[in-house]
């Protein structure tokens, strides 16, 4: 799965850059590339908060807006869901931190939720939120995924509990990211 996450993630990251080798001469129309993406890093985040907008099912620049690093760093996307941001445009990127004993207990947490039913509610938003935990070892992956977040429709009790204590923790991550190194 972690092979599969990160293909993905090279996979829109080229896309959204417009890396190509198709043409053999120069496109004239667009400037060189860089020879290296600062943006891009070689290490995959531990914890990764993505959402997918309802209606967004079709686009190639999904982005998370929080990636946060073992040893704390962060870097948040406050526009990547943005309805005005268009495709071609990439979010912009703010580097940061979360505070260590947040994201302890955060991780605690993600893997607490690993084993909870976060049940699937009935109706038409087709909005998605995901975690992603993705420690050295592959073995120990969580991925979590919520649909239709903010319904109820159809859901038990621990369900919409278990629902609750995902956004809570979605939402307290993003909260206690801290801009600058």
């Amino acid at each position: 799965m972690r092979k599969t996450t990160a293909s993905v993630l090279v996979a829109m990251l080229a896309l959204a850059v417009g890396v190509g080798t198709a043409a053999a001469e120069p496109n004239p129309d667009r400037p060189p590339l860089p020879s290296a993406l600062p943006s891009v890093s070689t290490t995959l985040a531990l914890l990764t908060l993505t959402t997918i907008p309802d209606g967004w099912e079709d686009r190639m620049d999904l982005r998370p807006q929080l990636e946060v690093f073992a040893d704390g760093r962060a870097v948040k996307s406050p526009d990547a869901v943005a309805a005005d941001r268009g495709p071609d445009a990439p979010p912009k990127r703010v580097d940061g931190r979360i505070p260590q004993e947040v994201l302890t207990a955060a991780l605690a947490e993600t893997r607490s939720l690993a084993a909870a039913d976060l049940g699937m509610a009935k109706g038409t938003d087709r909005t998605s939120r995901i975690i992603d935990y993705m420690p050295q070892s592959p073995n120990e992956d969580v991925h979590l995924i919520v649909y239709a977040p903010d319904a109820t429709d159809g859901l038990g009790a621990e369900q919409v509990a278990s629902r609750k204590r995902f956004t809570d923790l979605y939402t307290k991550l993003l909260d206690a990211f801290v801009q600058g190194n």
